[in-house]
């Protein structure tokens, strides 16, 4: 019988996990596994009892909770000498990194797909002593996932976000940034940059082309807007970057290790997977290439192969390993 340590935030997304909690439980027992439960108290508790799963001959750990649950049980993986798999069900607000891993947005099919799945090494992003599953990021709207209170996340779910962001609308500002990546060195007025390793951000902007255990992340920057028609125009491309990107302001490019520095008297704040990140004013950002197994399906699975055919809940482009072939070096504007 295998040991699983379950960790529960209750409170994450609409607090509809705690409906659930004694189904879920009882098919993890009828799947032959030895169920250990601790529902969340804080962001330290999370992290001080995963590192305890680690250290105690556990065989897994299951995560049920939103982005920022799950943030906390990765950093303390990576802190442990000995590094478990790690199953995720998806029960935030958003659950960006779950769209890239392709866990089903419904509870029990992702339950399902942890008792059927397999263990996969994943990338880990390090973020100066941090770690991240799926994003950091500086500038305009950042600050929305984590001032956003739970009780609104609660009511309104995604529009919470949404509705925060066009509040701040009128108070986007720009920071001169130094951004060292490879042999390459921008320094510019940015609104916004982000680093990432997911195919959405926040609900609203989408990714495709990208992989998780490539060994590299997806860098997303963009310049400071000459009048409101140019905010407009970056929006729009945002929103539809499969389609067009605003090349003269945004800069996109991949890359396993990156440098910011913020030249403003002032450090500006960052996010990390949608928690407060820090205002230290020099960041530097690694990839550690596939650092953690986490429990997948055969769909978010790199050596799945196209031929097999699948229900796709996300509606997200993906490509296998083999057909990967977009140029790392890329670059949208002088």
């Amino acid at each position: 019988m295998k040991k699983m340590y379950f960790i529960v935030n209750l409170v994450a997304g609409k607090a509809l996990i705690a409906k659930k909690l004694g189904k879920i439980i009882d098919e993890f027992v009828k799947a032959d596994y030895e169920v250990t439960v601790h529902t969340t108290q804080s962001s330290d508790d999370v992290i001080n009892v995963t590192q305890y799963a680690c250290r105690s001959g556990f065989d897994l750990i299951v995560c049920a909770g939103g982005d920022g649950t799950l943030s906390n049980c990765l950093q303390a993986i990576m802190r442990s000498e000995n590094r478990i798999p790690l199953g995720y069900i998806p029960a935030g607000t958003t659950n960006d990194f779950a769209k890239g891993l392709r866990i089903p947005k419904d509870t029990m099919a992702a339950v399902r797909q942890i008792i059927e799945g397999t263990p996969v090494p994943q990338d880990v992003g390090g973020f100066n002593d941090d770690y991240f599953t799926y994003i950091v990021a500086f500038g305009a709207f950042t600050n929305i996932t984590y001032e956003t209170s739970q009780q609104i996340k609660n009511i309104f779910g995604h529009s919470a976000y949404v509705l925060n962001g066009i509040l701040q609308l009128t108070n986007i500002r720009a920071t001169r940034m130094r951004v060292e990546y490879g042999d390459s060195v921008i320094e510019d007025d940015f609104i916004f940059g982000m680093v990432s390793n997911t195919a959405s951000i926040a609900g609203l902007l989408s990714m495709s082309n990208f992989l998780l255990d490539d060994g590299v992340f997806e860098v997303l920057l963009i310049k400071k807007p000459a009048n409101p028609i140019q905010l407009q125009q970056i929006i729009h491309s945002l929103l539809n970057m499969d389609e067009e990107i605003d090349k003269d302001y945004i800069k996109f490019f991949r890359t396993n290790k990156i440098t910011f520095t913020c030249l403003s008297d002032e450090p500006i704040s960052w996010t990390r997977d949608g928690e407060y990140g820090g205002d230290s004013k020099v960041n530097t950002v690694f990839n550690y290439n596939k650092a953690v197994s986490f429990i997948i399906g055969r769909e978010g699975n790199p050596n799945y192969t196209a031929d097999e055919e699948f229900d796709d809940e996300y509606d997200i482009e993906y490509e296998s390993n083999e057909d990967y072939s977009l140029d790392y070096d890329i670059e949208f504007f002088d």
